[in-house]
């Protein structure tokens, strides 16, 4: 996925977790932050970001919007549409499935939707994105903050494998330099048990890194995988 005209700024300030003080050559600016989680190891003080720049449109209430940024030698994309959107380039150029038939976004099934439905022959499967962003010393963690959602959403993809369909749950880090995707276990170790559960269950859980540039992120190549709890470790 590509976006329009970037710029590049520096972080100041986030006053909420919608909207960001960026200084540009021009002056300080406010943005739209794409990314309501914390971020708090991203969005420091002085540190260089990207806003895609739409130029003096009156219907959008800012001209900017933060969709990346560098830590240390890192090139984050922290916007939280992207993922869903490389994701599905991925699936429909053949990424998962050599010849897809069907790809659809945003599918109900009973009381839940998922971000992806799949049809290729007589298989089916529903797929969840999630967006990975927190890198600590060469692991990316998924969640940065508890989510609640994010547990029925595995629990979802369970019920869907056991009632016949394939199950996905893709973990996209939104970033290169990674070396293994784990679950946050520290900060909720009820989704950690979630995802392990869920692959018990039939669930395929799957990670890739992305390919970043200032204006551009695409899915890249596979993570290892590591879901065993904290104290099963050996």
């Amino acid at each position: 996925m590509k976006y329009g005209t970037v710029v590049p700024g520096r972080f100041l300030a986030r006053p909420n977790r919608f909207i960001a003080h960026v200084e540009l050559e021009g002056g300080t600016q406010v943005c739209h932050v794409k990314n309501t989680g914390r971020c708090r190891e991203l969005l420091v003080p002085g540190a260089r970001v990207y806003l895609e720049d739409f130029g003096p449109d009156t219907r959008r209430k800012t001209r900017y919007d933060l969709i990346a940024v560098e830590k240390g030698d890192l090139l984050i994309n922290m916007d939280s549409q992207a993922p869903n959107k490389a994701v599905g380039e991925f699936l429909r150029a053949g990424g998962l499935w050599e010849a897809p038939t069907l790809v659809r976004p945003e599918t109900k099934w009973g009381n839940s939707r998922f971000d992806f439905y799949l049809e290729q022959g007589d298989r089916k499967a529903f797929l969840e994105v999630k967006g990975v962003t927190l890198e600590e010393k060469g692991l990316a963690l998924f969640p940065d903050a508890p989510t609640l959602r994010g547990v029925k959403h595995l629990e979802e993809l369970a019920a869907a494998a056991k009632a016949g369909y394939e199950a996905y749950a893709l973990f996209l880090v939104q970033m290169k330099g990674v070396r293994t995707f784990r679950p946050n276990w520290a900060l909720h170790p009820q989704f950690g048990q979630a995802l392990a559960d869920a692959a018990a269950a039939g669930v395929t859980v799957l990670a890739y890194d992305c390919r970043v540039t200032p204006d551009s992120m695409v899915l890249d190549a596979p993570v290892p995988l590591d879901l065993t709890p904290p104290g099963e470790k050996f």
